[in-house]
């Protein structure tokens, strides 16, 4: 019997060895030939694709059209799937690839029809960035079919691998609209609800300027307190003992800040860059460098590109160097539309597997794609929808040799409105608004009348506000207001961040008089809890009322007077003010929130508004508000045990184990280890201890902080850094797949500049016959 059990044990045995091998063996025939010769007719000269040891491509070519198919190439090489996912987003066509269950996701995103927009751009690009998309789409078609065997993501969804097109990576650009400005007209849809069951008062109120303000030209919005709305106490009373979370949404942004020559010891001014996005396996940006001449002169461009686009995104030619954060400008308006105005139906067809298709019908105005929502049709005015809103003139940027060149640019190309920085190897550091603003300028926190509506918004506008060399030679945005107040009525709200962020970086950089590298890499990791400071005070407080409380908190009060004022990663207090904050909003607004529920809406999307109100909340202590509490200190003390039972509950009633640093920890997935967790230890970033939070320039959450670290002197790039969350390539066994993410997660100053070569792959001019 002994002896049977063993024979199959043993079978078992090699038969998972023999399938784990042919597994391997099949994973093995997708992975790209990274040395040799091939030949194309998509280039006029020879195209070298070289890759360093964390695999950034070095493409070097005669002209930006060949450059252009090398990087499509390597992108096509490394990360196609991730492509076809933006694209399939953008465009609303996952259900080709998963079926029924992403048709919800595709009605949404053909909402926008941007897939037809796409195709519009491109047949009226000027015919130089034509040219240089269809060479990019050439190689990324060539590169990807290379390898000679589909790749895995293809094999484990069995769906259909289509050629990349050219209005692909227009989609590609859309991509970033749909992630950086969606906040934007959610925003004021959760406003136009909020103000419709709560009236105008609680509108004013819920939007009261914060007092982190942090504007380049020091202006502030007036901070005055206005009434607290009265509640209905039977409103109050109504709302549920069992309070759910408001919710939360990434705020997609950035960091960057910028000092003149004059504060730098080579006397090149400096510049500092991470974008906030989303975190997930592949990275979403891939280091390249590009060489090649335009009109007869060497470029040499480094940085990050996004696969699917033929662009450097941010980076540096050493005459300038340049990044971005999201600018958070009202770009989107909601039309109130009557009975008078004409609408129409157009139908979407949505592909699903086998053939099957999936018709959606969509209501059309002459002002954008129409929306039924509290009770009323309501028209999206979007700056994505506008023909103006995609281009690809961000590729003169690789060419401009001073930050005039750049300030001069900025206007004209076509990406979601961005706070551009740049500064250059003569000392300059500038600020502008680049990408699409519509010239309109009414901008509006609710819905507008069909009346109101502008025909500006036709145009793209190009009066727009800039700043050089400032006196203090510094410069700083963190996706809160950067402009004059004054401006401020002109450009609106499109979801700007609470400004402590960009309130800290200026401090930092008042603070000091001369900067390095290691300076500005030491501010993007700065985890200090200066945010949370009056948090912590009032918690303390609100535990320590008398010998009763103290006693009774004792634990928690020892944790809070160790919470180190930072978000490091040993601390149990920083947790504990975090999520009372957190618990307490959810508490104080329940009635609001259950009410906006029942419409179908409610405060994720203006959640990040709510500080200042909350503060007035706890001063004033609307007996109205108290939902169902006897007091406001109850309110409190509740919010804050809810707040325990909710760690408790996910990391154990042991306080000890409630470390910021495994409470935030960093864990970056891929899109299939979310559906099939088994594939988790085969696919995603090892999971990091927690080294920021939101609020401080540190921006880390589990799968959301900063994508990539940027710090530059044009003119002196030897200590320059380029840090990416996440290795180059998209296969899992590439040696390149996790290449770089451990100095992310350890904060090192990975190189910006390749490294030594090790891979090479020369491809000629097939030959005419």
């Amino acid at each position: 019997m002994l002896t049977w059990f063993k024979r199959i044990l043993a079978g078992l045995v090699l038969l998972v060895l023999a399938t784990t091998a042919a597994l391997y063996g099949v994973l093995s025939l997708s992975l790209p030939s990274l040395d040799g010769t091939g030949t194309s007719n998509g280039i006029n000269a020879a195209t070298t694709v070289e890759r360093d040891a964390l695999g950034q491509a070095v493409i070097t070519a005669q002209s930006r059209e060949d450059a252009a198919y090398g990087l499509g190439f390597a992108h096509g090489q490394d990360r196609f799937f991730q492509m076809d996912l933006l694209r399939r987003n953008a465009a609303g066509e996952l259900s080709e690839l998963f079926g029924s269950a992403a048709i919800e996701l595709d009605k949404t995103m053909r909402f926008h029809q941007l897939r037809k927009r796409s195709e519009y751009i491109v047949a009226h690009l000027p015919y130089d960035q034509q040219q240089v998309l269809a060479a990019y789409t050439q190689g990324v078609n060539e590169g990807r079919v290379q390898a000679g065997f589909q790749s895995f993501e293809y094999l484990l969804s069995g769906g259909p691998v289509k050629a990349w097109r050219s209005e692909d990576s227009i989609l590609v650009i859309f991509s970033m609209y749909l992630d950086l400005q969606s906040a934007n007209f959610e925003r004021d849809k959760a406003l136009i609800y909020l103000e419709h069951t709560f009236g105008k008062a609680m509108r004013e109120f819920v939007l009261q300027p914060s007092i982190h303000q942090a504007a380049l030209d020091g202006s502030v919005l007036p901070t005055r307190q206005v009434p607290i709305p009265q509640l209905d106490i039977s409103l109050a009373r109504a709302a549920r003992a069992d309070i759910h979370d408001i919710g939360s949404i990434n705020l997609y942004g950035s960091n960057n800040w910028a000092v003149t020559g004059a504060l730098t010891r080579s006397g090149k001014a400096m510049l500092s860059d991470d974008m906030h996005l989303g975190l997930a396996v592949p990275s979403i940006w891939y280091r390249a460098q590009l060489n090649y001449h335009s009109k007869n002169t060497p470029v040499t461009v480094t940085g990050v590109s996004l696969p699917g686009a033929p662009a450097i995104v941010v980076g540096t030619n050493d005459h300038i160097a340049w990044g971005f954060t999201n600018g958070y400008l009202d770009t989107a308006d909601w039309i109130e539309l009557s009975a008078s105005d004409k609408t129409w139906q157009e139908e979407e067809r949505i592909q699903l597997p086998d053939n099957e298709v999936h018709t959606y019908s969509l209501l059309m105005s002459k002002y954008g794609p129409v929306q039924q929502f509290n009770e009323t049709a309501y028209a999206l005015s979007w700056v994505a929808h506008q023909p103006y809103a995609v281009n690809l003139k961000l590729l003169a940027m690789e060419t401009a040799l001073t930050v005039d060149d750049a300030l001069t640019l900025a206007p004209k190309v076509g990406i979601p409105v961005q706070n551009l920085m740049v500064v250059d190897k003569h000392g300059n550091a500038a600020w502008r608004l680049m990408g699409a603003i519509p010239a309109r300028n009414n901008p509006a926190d609710i819905a507008i009348e069909a009346t109101s509506y502008s025909p500006q918004w036709q145009y793209n506008d190009t009066a727009r506000p800039a700043l050089k060399n400032p006196k203090n030679g510094k410069l700083w945005t963190a996706n809160a207001r950067v402009v004059s107040a004054q401006a401020h009525t002109r450009y609106g709200d499109g979801g700007y961040a609470l400004g402590a962020r960009a309130v800290q970086i200026r401090d930092r950089l008042l603070a000091k008089d001369r900067f390095n590298e290691n300076d500005f890499n030491q501010l993007q990791h700065d985890n200090e809890a200066v945010f949370l400071a009056p948090w912590h005070q009032h918690l303390t407080a609100l535990l320590s009322q008398n010998d009763a409380s103290k006693a009774r908190f004792a634990n928690d009060l020892q944790h809070l007077a160790q919470w180190q004022a930072c978000a490091c990663a040993d601390s149990v207090g920083y947790t504990l003010v975090k999520r009372f904050r957190t618990s307490l909003m959810n508490s104080a607004f329940a009635p609001v929130e259950a009410k906006m529920k029942e419409a179908g809406a409610g405060l994720r999307y203006i959640k990040r508004y709510l500080e200042p109100a909350l503060w007035q909340l706890l001063e004033q202590k609307p007996q109205s508000w108290l939902n169902q509490h006897e007091s406001w200190q109850a309110l409190q003390l509740n919010a804050y045990e809810v707040a325990k039972q909710k760690l408790a509950a996910e990391f154990g009633p042991n306080m000890t184990s409630w470390q910021w640093g495994d409470v935030n920890a960093l864990h970056i997935k891929h899109p299939f280890s979310t559906q099939l967790p088994i594939l988790s230890q085969f696919l995603d970033m090892p999971t990091t201890k927690a080294f920021g939070d939101t609020y401080m320039p540190a921006v880390q959450g589990r799968h959301f902080g900063a994508s990539q670290r940027f710090i530059a002197q044009p003119g002196a790039l030897g200590n320059a850094i380029m840090t990416v969350a996440g290795g180059q390539s998209g296969h899992p066994l590439s040696p390149f797949y996790r290449a770089g993410f451990d100095g992310y997660a350890k904060g090192n100053a990975t190189p910006l500049l390749p490294g030594r070569l090790v891979h090479a792959l020369t491809i000629k001019p097939n030959q005419p016959e």
